[in-house]
């Protein structure tokens, strides 16, 4: 799977620590930045891994800032992506699952590197059930999205 990844500065250590991993277990890693501790706006490498995820570059991406809830305000605002903020690994699979999330969201400063891997990769790993119920909630969260947009 080809995994678009990017965090703030608050995130960067998780950031390189999770492409390592998602490396090590085959997938191909675009890594959106930002590629040091330096202080950054969290808007722009969650807008990075949205659009990538929206263009096609990547089928799903993770951000990650301190939070991981600023991470995912931005990213949802890239028209097409459905972020997740997980800090559990139920709620990291279950959005693909059931809401199709394409992108994960998590928070640096509230869990540790382990606990977001085992996250991450749930995420990865899971699909989208496609069960009618899903894809009804689905294309209403779509038709709203494309609602607002107008």
């Amino acid at each position: 799977m080809r995994i678009a990844i990017g965090a703030d500065h608050a995130g960067f250590r998780l950031k390189e620590h999770l492409g390592r991993v998602l490396s090590e277990q085959g997938h191909a890693v675009l890594d959106v930045g930002t590629y040091s501790e330096e202080p950054v706006d969290y808007p722009d490498y969650s807008a990075a891994v949205g659009r990538a995820v929206r263009d096609g570059r990547a089928d799903r991406g993770v951000v990650i800032c301190g939070s991981g809830a600023g991470a995912a305000i931005a990213a949802n605002k890239v028209r097409g992506v459905r972020a997740a903020l997980a800090h559990d690994t139920y709620t990291g699979h279950q959005s693909v699952e059931h809401d199709d999330a394409n992108v994960l969201a998590m928070g640096s400063r509230v869990i540790g590197s382990a606990l977001a891997e085992e996250i991450m990769l749930a995420f990865v790993d899971a699909r989208f059930t496609g069960e009618e119920r899903h894809v009804r909630r689905l294309n209403k969260v779509k038709a709203l999205e494309a609602e607002e947009s107008r």
